[in-house]
């Protein structure tokens, strides 16, 4: 900016966005300066670098605000849990799976986690059978991250919404 730049010649655009040509650097800080403004360098990888005139204090600021309403809208994916046992009722399946509906609205993803215990590891096809049922129930609204497998104690699940 201003005197920071070291290129002999510059492309300039003035402050209303209009072309001016190539001219030495000097005239263009004496341009800038009758205006008011500051000369910023925009593109320096171009030959001979382009410059525009504008009030530095006011771009810097707008810069901000673009990042921040940027930052603003950006919305961040969040692993929510649920957990479940292999010889769960139907009304608590329901309860569970009114969550997870939620959590699909919310664009959120969804681990299914299913505890077994005790016995409950002697069958672990009752397992894949429930978390098979978690799939089709959602299949139209989520899609299968990572498919069931047995972790451990464990049987995991990732759903995705689509």
């Amino acid at each position: 900016m201003n005197q920071d730049i070291r290129a002999p010649r510059v492309l300039l655009i003035d402050q209303n966005g209009e072309k001016q040509g190539v001219m030495p650097t000097s005239a263009a800080l004496e341009a800038a300066e009758e205006a008011g403004m500051d000369l910023v360098q925009i593109v320096s990888t171009s030959e001979p670098p382009v410059c525009k005139i504008l009030d530095y204090g006011k771009f810097r600021f707008q810069e901000q605000k673009k990042k921040a309403e940027a930052r603003k809208r950006q919305k961040v994916v969040e692993l929510k849990e649920i957990k479940l046992r292999p010889n769960i009722d139907t009304h608590d399946y329901e309860v569970k799976a009114k969550a997870m509906h939620r959590f699909f609205d919310e664009g959120d993803k969804v681990k299914v986690t299913l505890r077994f215990r005790g016995r409950e590891m002697a069958h672990p096809e009752l397992g894949m059978k429930l978390l098979n049922k978690v799939q089709a129930d959602f299949e139209e609204i989520a899609k299968v991250e990572y498919a069931p497998r047995m972790e451990g104690r464990q049987m995991i699940m990732i759903l995705a919404p689509k």
